[in-house]
């Protein structure tokens, strides 16, 4: 969902009806609401992928393939094919083309979806060395900033009894980058 005005209401009555024409026993219903903005809570989801695993039921019915997962489509083709590897169907109620039980078509619509999944990842990393590349040739700086540690008096504090994570978190650095630079340095933390 876009706003928080839109409703899923228009699709599951809908998806129910359809299910029922089939002759399909509906086992449970996965909703997700999530808008346009924020961190994605698909709780749902989640809970639908374990109940997948575990074969609780044999066919997913979805609106459409961007309600399924709007995560790109690497990633939603791997849900795809998640399923299919724990036998159990889907299906798109919106596109009747991508349904399990029409093999061929499905295949030839997946093998399509992959290419431009391919193509897809191959733009973004092209966008995100171009991007990484105008970086530096306007002088920026790339990377986290350099952090100065005097391992001296980390080692120092150390043997106060500090913990590693509480003289990190006053430096402003992790305890993995101390643990780095006492392994450069010899040092015994």
């Amino acid at each position: 969902m876009s706003t928080s005005r839109q409703t899923n209401e228009n699709q599951l009555p809908e998806l129910r009806a359809f299910a029922a024409k089939q002759g399909w026993e509906v086992i449970k219903e996965y909703v997700d609401v999530v808008s346009g903005g924020g961190k994605k809570d698909r709780s749902q989801f989640q809970a639908m992928m374990l109940a997948a695993s575990q074969r609780k039921f044999d066919l997913l019915l979805f609106w459409s393939l961007d309600r399924l997962s709007r995560e790109g489509i690497v990633k939603t083709l791997g849900y795809l094919q998640v399923l299919k590897s724990w036998n159990v169907g889907w299906r798109s109620y919106t596109q009747p083309f991508l349904d399990t039980g029409n093999a061929m078509v499905t295949d030839i619509v997946l093998s399509v979806l992959s290419a431009v999944a391919q193509q897809e990842r191959l733009t973004i990393s092209e966008r995100t060395l171009a991007g990484l590349n105008r970086a530096r040739r306007e002088g920026k700086t790339l990377g986290r900033p350099a952090v100065s540690v005097d391992m001296q008096k980390v080692q120092r504090r150390r043997d106060r009894g500090e913990s590693l994570r509480a003289i990190a978190s006053d430096l402003g650095c992790s305890a993995a980058l101390l643990c780095k630079r006492a392994r450069m340095g010899s040092i015994t933390l």
